[in-house]
């Protein structure tokens, strides 16, 4: 049966049209496009050329009291790339980079772009593995300056802080007063892209989503004014920052965050196993992880062996299986027992290292995330919602594993503890819930092998399709792919963003998810 999806629903009224979608494009069609990515030849005149409305550069400088870089800048090429996480740079580029520095900025800023319909894209963090913030044509804001803690609350709990704020730098203005907040994994992302993609956070067991502790967002409208949006106020506009990624049709510049006492414990553990008892472990941590308390954090790895296990992975390409587990407790001996089960596993004799029982603190959380995901790597991601078997997904996939060409590619799903899947929000466009998440984050260094590493991904995306029910919006490549973005929402929230979207910004000031890409 074929089921319909508007891919169009979030773009400007201008050329909507309707596609079908059937299970069959969902699981195969558009593969082809992978390599579609691959970096072109810089041309600053492209940008000019993709966008031909005209305007006055010198008016924009003085109406944004900024800096601004245009195509015949210097600077130009340095400011639409250097702030891109991914070194796979596409070949897209704005007519006008903004380094707004203020909220005057950013209003005098839309407000321009209005008057001049010029479109408007919005770079946060640039973490986004398929870079949305590159848009061919338009004015691109640039939030990077804006970047401060304002103000933290011990008493209520509450932080009003800057969207360029790093998971780690919070935790780091946050844990100097004994609080926390449910920031995402990686050290280096900035609040920004993470909260309005819904933030699959640290001890997301206990504390929710990221976006679920966002308690008011204040923002840029299409029409330039400055709103601020919670449960009573501007509802539309708060239920769709919470998890509209890169297809928000407003500018985000603070978040109110509700805070929560931080853990006197974390302690970490992890156990290698041989390749060999990938599949073993993997069915038993699905009928183990519904006994866990939910303060764990389970996950499941097929990734490169540390260097102490090279001689006994020798015959898997140097690639083992590995278990990590967190818990977020009151206590060093809360921790070993919550994680005590671990010890139980069929094959644990097989295991070949185990460090057990850790304390950890949130920067050392940082630096392994850290060490995991690389900086200045050239990436390939998809970030999938699972409700299968966790050995069935690791049975079609382990072989194909094995001869990933970068030894800094993983494949890794979390494994939700507690007796139930997370529950959706019930106000918030971020809509994707299942038993698992995760998947491919193919990483790797040198330009030179592109083809291989591309084509790597490419497969693993195929062998991985049946098993998926989902995608995360902003760690999936919603531009090789546009069905992703549609299987990034239930069919009610997509809906009701492209709705909004039409509502809210009528004219298209804002970029579509799909528009300008091509």
């Amino acid at each position: 049966m074929t089921k319909k999806l508007d891919l169009n629903s979030l773009d400007s009224a201008e050329g909507q049209k309707t596609i079908n979608i059937t299970r069959r494009l969902f699981l195969g069609g558009g593969l082809a496009a992978a390599g579609s990515i691959f970096v072109g030849t810089f041309d600053p005149e492209k940008a000019l050329a993709a966008n031909k409305t005209n305007f006055d550069a010198e008016a924009l400088r003085q109406a944004v009291q900024c800096e601004i870089s245009v195509p015949s800048d210097s600077n130009f090429k340095d400011k639409v790339y250097s702030g891109l996480w991914n070194r796979l740079y596409p070949d897209r580029a704005p007519q006008v980079v903004v380094n707004v520095k203020t909220d005057a900025d950013v209003m005098a800023a839309v407000k321009f772009a209005r008057a001049h319909k010029m479109k408007v894209v919005v770079r946060g963090g640039g973490h986004n593995w398929c870079s949305p913030s590159l848009r061919n044509g338009g004015m691109m804001i640039d939030l990077t300056l804006m970047n401060k803690v304002i103000s933290i609350d011990e008493t209520k709990k509450i932080a009003i802080v800057e969207p360029i704020i790093s998971n780690r730098d919070i935790q780091k203005a946050l844990n100097a007063k004994n609080l926390a907040f449910p920031s995402g994994h990686c050290p280096q992302v900035k609040l920004s892209g993470y909260l309005l993609s819904g933030g699959m956070a640290w001890n997301q067991g206990t504390w929710g989503p990221g976006v679920g502790s966002v308690e008011k967002i204040e923002m840029v409208t299409a029409d330039g004014e400055l709103i601020v949006a919670d449960k009573d106020n501007h509802k539309d506009y708060f239920w769709a920052a919470r998890g509209s990624g890169a297809g928000s049709f407003f500018v985000a510049v603070r978040y109110h965050l509700k805070l929560y006492p931080l853990p006197k414990a974390i302690i970490c553990s992890s156990y290698y196993y041989p390749m060999a008892e990938a599949e073993a472990v993997a069915s038993w941590l699905k009928d183990v992880a519904p006994k866990m308390k939910p303060c764990v954090e389970l996950s499941f790895w097929l990734t490169t062996a540390p260097p102490e296990l090279a001689d006994q992975t020798k015959a898997d390409n140097g690639k083992c299986a590995l278990v990590t587990a967190t818990s977020f407790v009151e206590s060093q001996e809360e921790g070993n027992a919550a994680m005590a089960i671990l010890d139980t596993c069929p094959v644990i004799n097989k295991c070949m290292l185990k460090p057990q029982n850790k304390p950890y603190t949130f920067p050392e959380l940082f630096d392994f995330s850290g060490a995991l995901w690389k900086a200045d790597m050239r990436n390939q991601v998809e970030a999938m919602f699972s409700n299968s078997n966790l050995d069935e997904i690791i049975k079609a996939t382990k072989e194909h594993f094995k001869v990933a060409p970068s030894p800094d590619t993983v494949f890794m799903y979390a494994v939700y503890t507690g007796s139930n899947v997370p529950e959706k929000l019930p106000d918030a466009a971020f809509s994707m819930s299942a038993k698992l998440y995760g998947g491919p984050w193919t990483m790797w260094k040198d330009n030179a092998n592109d083809a291989a590493n591309i084509a790597w991904h490419k497969k693993m995306l195929t062998l991985v399709a049946p098993y998926t029910h989902g995608h995360y919006v902003s760690e999936t490549d919603t531009i090789t792919y546009p069905k992703h973005l549609v299987e990034s929402y239930s069919p009610a929230n997509f809906k009701r963003l492209g709705e909004l979207r039409k509502k809210y910004d009528p004219t298209g000031v804002f970029f579509a998810p799909s528009e300008g890409v091509s």
